[in-house]
């Protein structure tokens, strides 16, 4: 079989219709209004609390300022128990607000936090949980609050894969004490950069948005020692022209998930996460396969190699494990970590985006069943 003309990447931005931008920027030019809480971005803002169902969301330049300003604003300190099977953002948002990684390990059909295996990491200095929805899949909801609950620690989700998921008919945002989203140009929806928080307590609303605006309260006073994390007009632009596709953008990855999984469920060696349960709509924003190198023929590794060959370039998401990076090798790990270094060897994210047309999905899935063979 021969190879892709031009590269398939494991993801591709949606560029929403031009004239639809174009004409969000005729108001831009008109207001001469670039940042600092233009009326793009606050009607961007009301559109967003619509849709999420909350009235405490607040905007950012990017998903790591947000949740690096969402620990701070809450407070959080000491020890954060939290998953090595994640983006380095993740941990990265910790150290710099000087808290203490505890890596826990996932469980297996979702890889999400375990919570079996959070509560015996609990120590008088843990003050919050920090839980990744992996991929979008929403993680054991109940268990979490339950442990949360009992131990008065807070939790928070890094629901950056996550944006447009529902269960039990509530936006993924409402679960938890606070929720991060990413809208960075990879994910599934995006505002070119940008970060979002949603959280339940109201109050922390003035204090994420003086931190992110250098701590000012008016002209005169600075009233914290805030950074520069604010969205401006160019990305709320295009997060609210977003807004009109995501159902489509949704539907789509939805698609492309069903070929893959009717196209390559039966190969032996690969596998898929189990279908979601029925209270919870999911936005199949990725496609992760768990390799079996005995089973397929092949390790992940050399299956990810032989697919550039084919100019298709799936990605070892997340690898390798955050404790493994230099920078937290320090980080002690009291528990073993079986299934995350388990999965992070063998899980590999096969492309999906808007433009990806089902004729090229199939034709990924004949590269890959021959490469089994």
């Amino acid at each position: 079989m021969e190879k892709f003309e031009k590269p398939i990447y494991v993801t591709k931005p949606f560029m929403p219709p031009l004239e639809e931008f174009c004409e969000g920027l005729k108001e831009v030019w008109d207001n001469q209004w670039l940042t600092n809480n233009g009326p793009v971005l606050r009607r961007y803002h009301s559109e967003l609390k619509k849709y999420c169902a909350s009235d405490n969301v607040c905007l950012f330049s990017n998903g790591t300022l947000a949740l690096q300003i969402a620990l701070q604003g809450m407070g959080i300190s000491g020890e954060v128990i939290t998953t090595p099977f994640t983006f380095v953002a993740t941990t990265h948002s910790l150290y710099w607000n000087k808290i203490r990684p505890v890596f826990c390990d996932i469980e297996p059909d979702y890889y999400t936090l375990d919570p079996a295996k959070v509560e015996e990491l609990i120590t008088p200095w843990t003050t919050a949980i920090l839980a990744v929805h992996v991929f979008g899949r929403p993680c054991n909801l109940e268990a979490l609050a339950d442990i949360a609950k009992r131990h008065n620690l807070a939790l928070i989700y890094d629901a950056a894969h996550a944006f447009g998921v529902t269960v039990d008919d509530n936006p993924i945002g409402q679960y938890g004490d606070l929720s991060m989203f990413s809208f960075h140009a990879t994910k599934l929806y995006h505002s070119i950069e940008g970060g979002m928080l949603t959280f339940k307590d109201s109050g922390l609303c003035q204090t994420f948005n003086y931190l992110k605006n250098f701590g000012f309260k008016n002209e005169t006073e600075v009233v914290m020692p805030g950074t520069n994390a604010k969205m401006n007009e160019m990305q709320a632009l295009m997060g609210s022209v977003m807004l009109r596709h995501v159902d489509d953008l949704t539907a789509k990855r939805t698609r492309v998930y069903e070929i893959y999984r009717e196209r390559l469920g039966g190969v032996p060696g690969i596998s898929f996460s189990p279908d979601p349960e029925p209270n919870i709509e999911y936005n199949y924003a990725y496609v992760p396969v768990l390799i079996d190198e005995k089973e397929f023929g092949m390790s992940r590794d050399a299956l990810y190699e032989k697919l550039k060959e084919y100019n298709i370039f799936a990605r070892r998401y997340f690898y390798p494990l955050l404790n493994e990076f230099a920078c937290y090798q320090s980080v002690p790990v009291s528990k073993p970590l079986t299934v995350a270094e388990e999965v992070s060897r063998r899980v590999l994210t096969l492309p999906t985006y808007m433009d990806l047309g089902e004729d090229d999905v199939n034709r990924i899935c004949d590269v890959i069943k021959i490469l089994s063979e």
